[in-house]
């Protein structure tokens, strides 16, 4: 998908909380659709970008999301980490989400509306600016609410094999005490019927993590094939929304984050917006170095930037 990139730091509508507060209006209301456009802009010129992540469970929606909202300055906001922050506390949906989830269903609508509405009207109250959306929407009623109330830039659609999806899923970790995700699996499928070769790495948890490591309940065998099942029932006509809009972008990761990640930047027009950013980085470190002082650094009074 080309696109002409435009980048701009000036501040976001913040019209996304009305996601959430329009939900009950929206529904019983008719969507009007856009025109289809191949040349849809990746990002608009009065506010921040406004994106979101399609993709199986267990794909990487998460891990590519993050990285883009750090390097764009926008919030990453993932339903299904909404979702596993809920079942851990003792919220009135915890125990209705606990059936759902080891079932492995999806969530349905409503309770996926009112996780999200609480987390907009946070991040608004906290002058959040633009968003990526990461498992959200996930049906064709979630993504005619969504256009009714907000623009959606550009809609990233990751794509991996099937039996490599199910290694990575049964693969995953997470440690019990700082609740970061990782994944133990060592994936290296050979090519065949066309289809290119994949390997990824591991990714181990340090050290003081590797006896803390925990498997998710919803992370066995039966229960990851029924969600495929049950995302790839759901996920095309939430694609072919977006492809009848142009606003659909497929992506088919090549590997691991090494081999996916530089491609994915190039794919989205950001390779060279990445090396601005590491660029002032490196500007600003320097300016830290020189207000202190080569003398003060030398004599050990100030440490390095």
């Amino acid at each position: 998908m080309a696109a002409s990139i435009r980048l701009s730091s000036r501040p976001s509508l913040s019209g996304v909380a009305r996601v959430a507060r329009c939900f009950a209006s929206a529904s019983s209301s008719q969507p009007t659709p856009s025109s289809p456009s191949s040349s849809s802009p990746l990002f608009a010129e009065n506010r921040n970008v406004q994106w979101v992540f399609l993709g199986c469970p267990g794909v990487g929606k998460g891990t590519y999301a993050s990285r883009l909202s750090t390097l764009l300055g926008v919030p990453h906001i993932a339903t299904g980490d909404l979702v596993r922050e809920e079942l851990s506390s003792s919220g009135p949906l915890s125990h209705q989400l606990k059936e759902i989830v080891n079932q492995g269903k999806l969530v349905s609508d409503e309770i996926i509306m009112s996780l999200l509405s609480k987390r907009l009207e946070a991040g608004e109250a906290q002058g959040e600016s633009g968003f990526i959306l990461d498992g959200f929407p996930r049906t064709t009623k979630q993504a005619e609410i969504l256009e009714r109330v907000t623009d959606i830039d550009l809609v990233v659609n990751l794509k991996l094999r099937e039996d490599v999806l199910m290694e990575k899923c049964l693969g995953r970790r997470i440690c019990s005490q700082c609740s970061k995700n990782f994944n133990v699996a060592s994936i290296n499928v050979k090519g065949e019927n066309g289809n290119p070769g994949i390997s990824m790495d591991p990714l181990l948890p340090p050290p003081h993590c590797m006896t803390k490591l925990i498997t998710r309940a919803d992370d066995t065998e039966e229960v990851v094939k029924e969600r495929l099942r049950i995302y790839w029932e759901k996920s095309q006509p939430v694609e072919d929304f977006y492809r009848r809009r142009g606003k659909l972008m497929e992506f088919d990761l090549p590997g691991g984050i090494p081999e996916s990640w530089p491609k994915l930047l190039e794919a989205l027009n950001l390779d060279d917006f990445e090396e601005k950013q590491s660029a002032a980085a490196c500007l600003v470190s320097w300016e830290d170095y020189t207000a202190k002082g080569v003398g003060d650094i030398a004599a050990g009074r100030a440490g390095w930037p």
